[in-house]
């Protein structure tokens, strides 16, 4: 097992570092301080090392423009519909940024800022933790914050994220790790089998927002259960598909200790298993091959977020964090 750690930039002030976590299966790790970011994910073929995720083509490009591609998002991941809390008597107006709604925690989320960090290795593991407090009134959330954010890997080829909240007060709490998965790049997503043992997803609205609650799906485009080739979907003509562009959409997991979703192409499978209690699944709809992230199109990774389901109405007591409660997020993603 190996780390190491290199300076590459400034940002606001703050020191940039890029963070990699090696096995002793030639399995390498590269992360970044800049919104505790997963950079790349790379195994060893015949050829040499493969990337698993897509990235930005430097690593300094991370910072220049803000693209979620493995970055830590929230506070808040999902959308809230009209960006109001309600809790007793206050009222938290939270920054309208997508019409009238609040998405991705704000313009200044936790994914745009530069963490501390710790590395540690041990015969079979190499960590490294990145640590943040987000002060009160910081995208006027309530609350000062301290996040760990904590990527361990093992001689598995098993990848670890871990992420602990605290809140001196009480505050909305749900972030999400937003890596994109591609496992058999350059090619697209099309024959990469998606496997979801869920038994209900959530459609949206106008607004990218659930509308209708949790719903079967059974006879529908979303029934993953046996497993589908991602290809077959976002190219039909479902309704929700073609109001999305793709697939966008929650859905319900079993619990925290089975499989929550299996990636499989010709070459490589990855898994994913998760606390939270639901995954959205996203297939990079928005990409066009433009701007800093010039290197990816529309349908080239799938992000599979692991969070509290965004809801239909008003009541966000499911993301309440309470003063003093801790929070926490687990991720295993295990690659072969």
């Amino acid at each position: 097992m190996d780390v190491s750690v290199e300076q590459y930039g400034q940002y606001q002030g703050h020191d940039l570092y890029e963070l990699t976590l090696t096995n002793d299966q030639g399995m390498v790790v590269k992360l970044l301080n800049y919104g505790a970011t997963l950079e790349k994910v790379l195994l060893p073929e015949a050829d040499g090392l493969h990337n698993m995720i897509l990235s930005l083509p430097s690593r300094e490009d991370y910072a220049k423009e803000r693209n979620f591609l493995g970055g830590t998002v929230g506070r808040i991941v999902g959308r809230i519909r009209g960006h109001v809390w309600q809790h007793g008597d206050v009222k938290v107006d939270l920054p309208m940024n997508e019409g009238n709604n609040h998405i991705h925690g704000g313009d200044d989320g936790l994914d745009r800022q530069v963490y501390n960090f710790r590395i540690e290795k041990t015969d079979t593991t190499a960590s490294a933790s990145f640590t943040f407090v987000d002060p009160a009134g910081h995208n006027d959330y309530p609350g000062n914050l301290k996040l760990q954010v904590t990527y361990t890997l093992t001689n598995t080829n098993a990848l670890q994220y871990r992420l602990d909240a605290l809140s001196d007060a009480e505050t909305l709490f749900n972030p999400t790790n937003h890596t994109y998965f591609a496992l058999d790049q350059p090619a697209t997503i099309d024959d990469t089998t998606l496997t979801i043992p869920a038994d209900d997803y959530k459609p949206l609205d106008a607004e990218h927002l659930p509308n209708q609650g949790w719903q079967p799906v059974a006879g529908t485009v979303f029934d993953f259960r046996k497993g589908q080739k991602l290809g077959d979907v976002i190219h039909t003509r479902a309704d929700q598909i073609t109001a999305e562009r793709g697939i966008n959409h929650p859905f319900l997991l079993k619990n925290g200790k089975t499989l929550a979703a299996k990636l499989q192409t010709a070459k490589h499978t990855m898994t994913l298993v998760t606390t939270a209690p639901s995954v959205v699944v996203y297939t990079a709809n928005h990409f066009d091959g433009t701007g800093i992230p010039h290197n990816i199109k529309q349908f080239d990774g799938v992000a599979l977020e692991c969070q509290f389901a965004p809801v239909s109405g008003d009541d966000l007591s499911a993301i309440t964090l309470l003063p003093g409660e801790p929070f926490t997020l687990a991720n295993t993603w295990t690659f072969e």
